[in-house]
């Protein structure tokens, strides 16, 4: 297989991360025999710098022509008093509507010499397997209008917008997920309130009759987020609208013990997808080697499986992450018992001796 991918490392840290990403991409590949193209690309405050926008031309014309997108992290405090226009987030957003990726999937599995790294007791987050399904293209990130009025500018209003088709899409992927897995979705509202969630309960209603084998649940967010932290062993997959969605995956980061764990993976209906990690930019570290490459790593391995269907290959990566912690290798975010900490890039390179040990890829069982 020959993959064209549009690599946007972004600011911060991203490049550190990118490049602990596309070296353990480059051993997996390599070892099985396919083909990867890369093809760099500015986004966020970078952009800014550069090309005097966060999301260039340039940069989704490249987009346009891969087969999936890599991204490190934006934003920065050198870009935080400029306009709204000129926020380094704004070319997430419009990366992300620009190119259709209206499901956002983030994993959180708890890892067996992490669990002393969550906050939350062992008992709690042991063996826990989730999945958060957030619609990515409207809500109230996108709804117009957006914006200060009335004398003075002394109001302000934002507007959480849907459509019938956006709801259904964002669900109907929930259940197809959650078919696969343990055969459980909680759908996750605020229906006591919002119209909005009024009409995503009604259709989350419909779609489970195409789905019987699925044991649909309904949680207002409020309750989900208590859930989350005493009782996460109960979830299978969460789906939710994009503002409940992107709190609720940063609230479950706790049960990892770091963001730098966490991968996520936006798709659309055909299997174009764009992978990053969930951790900002982090600039207090970046060039120092501290920063915590697994999450990109992670993200990198759910690039080959939704995207490219290289179910071997992603399964590599994931046991390579999972035998390097149990060697006890982390860097300074993680608290492995008795770990040694080591930098960015030596972390890499003991991925990279993992995955070129032939006797500890993984069988894939056809």
């Amino acid at each position: 297989m020959k993959m064209k991918l549009a690599v946007l490392p972004g600011d911060g840290i991203g490049p550190e991360v990118m490049d602990a990403a596309i070296r353990v991409l480059k051993t997996v590949l390599d070892n099985d025999g396919h083909e990867a193209v890369f093809e760099n690309a500015l986004i966020g405050g970078a952009a800014i710098d550069e090309a005097g926008t966060p999301l260039p031309e340039e940069t989704l014309d490249i987009c346009r022509r891969s087969d999936a997108i890599l991204l490190g992290a934006v934003g920065g405090p050198k870009w935080d008093h400029n306009p709204a226009s000129l926020r380094p987030e704004k070319g997430l957003l419009g990366l992300r509507k620009e190119m259709g990726l209206f499901a956002n999937l983030r994993p959180v599995k708890a890892y067996a010499t992490l669990l002393n790294a969550s906050p939350l007791k062992r008992e709690r987050v042991e063996n826990v397997d989730l999945v958060i399904v957030r619609e990515l293209t409207g809500g109230l990130y996108f709804g117009r209008p957006s914006e200060r009025r009335g004398p003075g500018e002394n109001e302000v209003v934002d507007t959480l917008a849907y459509t019938r088709e956006e709801i259904e899409r964002i669900i109907e992927k929930a259940f197809q997920l959650a078919q696969i897995r343990r055969k459980k979705l909680a759908s996750v509202d605020k229906a006591n309130v919002l119209e909005s969630s009024r009409m995503w309960r009604e259709i989350a209603e419909e779609i489970a009759k195409k789905y019987p084998d699925v044991e649909l649940s309904h949680m207002l967010v409020d309750s989900t987020s208590m859930q989350l932290i005493a009782n996460p062993g109960q979830f299978d997959v969460i789906v939710t609208e994009n503002m409940f969605g992107d709190i609720l995956s940063d609230e479950a980061s706790v049960i990892t013990g770091s963001l730098g764990m966490l991968p996520s993976a936006s798709l659309r209906s055909d299997r174009f997808g764009m992978y990053e990690p969930v951790h900002g930019s982090a600039p207090d570290i970046a060039g120092q080697g501290k920063a915590n490459p697994l999450g990109t790593v992670l993200s990198a391995a759910l690039m080959l499986r939704y995207s490219f269907g290289l179910e071997k290959e992603a399964a590599a990566i994931e046991k390579a992450v999972d035998d390097v912690l149990q060697d006890g290798y982390c860097t300074g975010d993680l608290q492995v018992k008795n770990g040694k900490v080591v930098s960015t890039h030596e972390l890499t390179d003991k991925l990279i001796e993992k995955l070129n040990n032939s006797e500890a890829r993984p069988r894939i069982l056809q």
